[in-house]
């Protein structure tokens, strides 16, 4: 008889686009992580195996997000399958391109095939979110929703879950750098201020309806302008080393517009074709080679699919 074994990959993704925080995300390509499930030797979910990530990540089944998902699942059929559980990491930890989303998703994706598809994607999204509370000390959903549905997502309500799939151009692309720069998710959120003043939020609310109406009508010049961040860039900028120089060389190559992908310290730059991209992503690599700090360049359009089986 053949073993049963059911493989899936998640991309990574950009939280906040900038314009959006904690509400707008984005799938790219690649990188992401890899979920591999198979008949376990005891009742319930076991990692068994951990790749990619260092030694940095909890290797106990309850402390890795891959672990807290599966079990979530089981635990709402009220089934005790026995679950083997391997985890190849292919994104940074710590990056700001949805690490242990992307883990996380890949999880709940798997599992699910696996226990023959008791859920839908969109009924997948708690039990992500699950994994996201272990690893973030939040349910964040901005990573969430694009890795496992794709393309550009509004989370329009957490209470209840409410995520709307949003139209993008076709020739939207992604440059994106990854300095070997460590920014903790918990430091990036802690210099965000609270509050903000009435005038800030009134334009920060004005961007983001505007970006959405850019991407329904393909408006690249109203996609440029608006993709601005009045919240989070102006307190996190300063953990980023060279962000404004980055930023610059982006926006001096072509790019629509630049800014911080999620937590950071990874940096993105939306633009119009691959060429473009390819173009803005050497020179911001170009910024911190110059700086004699290791950097990691991707090129990708938006991911229209999101998680899939391998």
């Amino acid at each position: 008889m053949k073993t049963k074994i059911i493989s899936a990959f998640a991309p990574a993704s950009i939280g906040n686009v900038s314009v959006g925080f904690d509400c707008l995300g984005l799938a790219l390509e690649r990188p992401g992580d890899i979920v591999i499930i198979e008949a376990g030797t005891k009742p319930g979910a076991t990692l068994i195996e951990l790749q990619g990530d260092n030694g940095e990540l909890p290797v106990e089944t309850e402390k890795n997000v891959v672990g807290v998902v599966v079990q979530s699942m089981l635990d709402a059929l009220g089934r005790d399958d026995a679950l083997a559980i391997r985890l190849l990491k292919g994104l940074p930890l710590q990056s700001g391109m949805g690490s242990s989303a992307s883990s996380s998703v890949a999880a709940a994706v798997a599992a699910n095939e696996y226990l023959g598809k008791p859920f839908t994607r969109e009924e997948l999204i708690p039990f992500a979110m699950e994994g996201e509370k272990l690893a973030c000390g939040a349910p964040h959903v901005d990573n969430v929703a694009p890795a496992l549905l794709g393309g550009i997502t509004l989370i329009r309500s957490h209470d209840p879950l409410d995520i709307i799939s949003l139209p993008y151009p076709k020739q939207l692309y992604c440059a994106v750098v990854h300095p070997d720069v460590a920014v903790a998710t918990r430091d990036a959120r802690a210099v965000v201020p609270e509050t903000l003043p009435r005038s800030i939020a009134v334009k920060q609310s004005a961007h983001l309806a505007a970006f959405v109406h850019a991407l329904h009508t393909n408006d690249w010049d109203l996609i440029s302008r608006s993709m601005v961040d009045l919240i989070a860039e102006p307190a996190r900028k300063t953990l980023l080393p060279h962000f404004d120089a980055v930023k610059a060389a982006a926006l001096e190559a072509g790019a629509l517009a630049c800014g911080i992908s999620g937590s950071g310290p990874t940096i993105f730059a939306l633009c119009k074709g691959k060429t473009s991209a390819e173009e803005v992503a050497v020179s911001m690599g170009k910024i911190y080679a110059d700086a004699q700090i290791e950097n990691e360049i991707y090129v990708s359009k938006v991911n229209s699919k999101g998680a899939e089986l391998l």
